[in-house]
């Protein structure tokens, strides 16, 4: 996760991160495994279910009501993320992957052991996580996933690092090229494993994203990489230095939402800028966030339609049309706040699953329910502990 010369504040944060996620390996592994506790007692499958993370623990809330239906405890940092079907969460801890039955607060056994696990990858029918202390990535059907531990794809990087990879429906992997010390670009290798397409021209490259007709991007700290067409394009920015780290897509739109970032030397970057990346004009538009508003990594998303949705560190949810770079909504959700430096502390964050927002808010301890149709928050619940990242099932029960 760390690189060679100049670093942004992400890359900064990341390398404090992975101290802090270090320390908390060791002392799981002084404790041994982790465990996860729920009431005793058969329990109704939870509907809809979001999981929220906290310090100590998971909560699962039903995503109708936000009542918490479970509570996991589970020591260190722990990361969440959708599996792909619905009812299974990705939980990264510690020691690596491990599955959550949402809909019954249960973790179901699977696990994907290893040092880092990093960033997880939904696109199609496949489900793709990338361990970055080992360098491993697994990439299988979501639902086989009910039946146990699926016989997915395997791969291994050169070199392991702070990486992601991607699968498309014709069996090409894009996955990401690097080292502990710094990352270039990415190849493409067929269903075999062949590499069959390179492009090291994408420094400090970071995330992903797949929109419309197939078109994966992989940030850089110069614009994006993309591939399409069975081959790589760089696209470039009008900066020596714009960092494009945190992307979203869309099925619904051939544009992508990106972060923006400009100062290479600041210990924390408050963006007030954001990308719109056409991937069929390879084109990146820059667009202002309102005036004195900022976006954290956690703060980007899509709608159902292919709006770009960012939450603003003015508490509100801004809506983009992608096609005219504008601003056409600005919905109220929480209170303003502001970016903690330390990445893994809790700040407000964004999930979208269909045509509904789920926010949380640290300051207050609540989760808010947003109709995305209308703008109104139509439902609100005030958690025990602070809420610190927040994901869920996609498609609930």
């Amino acid at each position: 996760m760390k690189q060679l010369g100049k670093e942004n504040n992400v890359n900064r944060r990341s390398l404090r991160g992975f101290t802090v996620l270090t320390l908390a390996s060791l002392a799981l592994a002084a404790c041994g495994k982790e465990t996860a506790t729920q009431p005793a007692g058969a329990a109704p499958a939870v509907k809809e279910p979001l999981a929220i993370t906290y310090d100590g623990g998971i909560y699962v809330l039903d995503g109708e009501s936000l009542k918490v239906a479970h509570t996991i405890a589970l020591p260190g940092f722990n990361r969440v993320n959708p599996a792909g079907d619905d009812s299974t969460v990705v939980v990264s801890t510690a020691s690596g992957f491990q599955m959550l039955d949402a809909t019954t607060g249960r973790m179901t056994g699977v696990t994907y052991p290893g040092d880092k696990p990093g960033h997880v990858v939904r696109h199609g029918d496949r489900t793709i996580l990338f361990t970055d202390g080992t360098g491993e990535v697994n990439s299988f059907d979501p639902k086989d996933l009910a039946a146990g531990k699926p016989q997915g794809r395997q791969y291994k990087t050169a070199q392991p690092h702070h990486g992601v990879a991607v699968e498309l429906a014709d069996g090409t992997m894009i996955v990401t090229l690097g080292t502990e010390e710094s990352r270039s670009g990415a190849i493409a290798v067929d269903a075999g494993g062949k590499e069959v397409a390179r492009n090291e021209q994408c420094p400090g490259v970071h995330g992903e994203a797949v929109a419309k007709g197939d078109v994966v991007a992989l940030g850089c700290e110069d614009g994006v990489l993309l591939f399409k067409n069975g081959a790589f394009t760089k696209v470039k920015s009008n900066r020596a230095y714009s960092r494009i780290g945190n992307q979203a897509g869309s099925d619904a739109s051939p544009i992508l939402l990106g972060d923006y970032k400009i100062e290479p030397d600041a210990e924390l970057e408050a963006p007030e800028q954001f990308s719109l990346i056409d991937t069929t004009t390879d084109k990146i538009t820059v667009v202002p966030m309102p005036k004195d508003v900022s976006y954290s990594f956690r703060s980007l998303n899509r709608g159902p339609a292919g709006e770009a949705l960012i939450l603003g560190t003015d508490g509100k949810l801004h809506v983009v049309d992608p096609a005219t770079a504008k601003i056409t909504d600005s919905w109220p959700v929480v209170g303003a706040w502001t970016e903690p430096v330390e990445w893994q502390q809790p700040r407000p964050a964004l999930f979208v699953r269909g045509d509904t927002a789920y926010v949380t808010e640290p300051a207050t301890r609540k989760v808010h329910r947003l109709d995305l149709a209308t703008g109104k928050v139509v439902a609100s619940a005030t958690l025990e502990a602070a809420p610190n990242e927040i994901s869920g099932t996609l498609t609930g029960r």
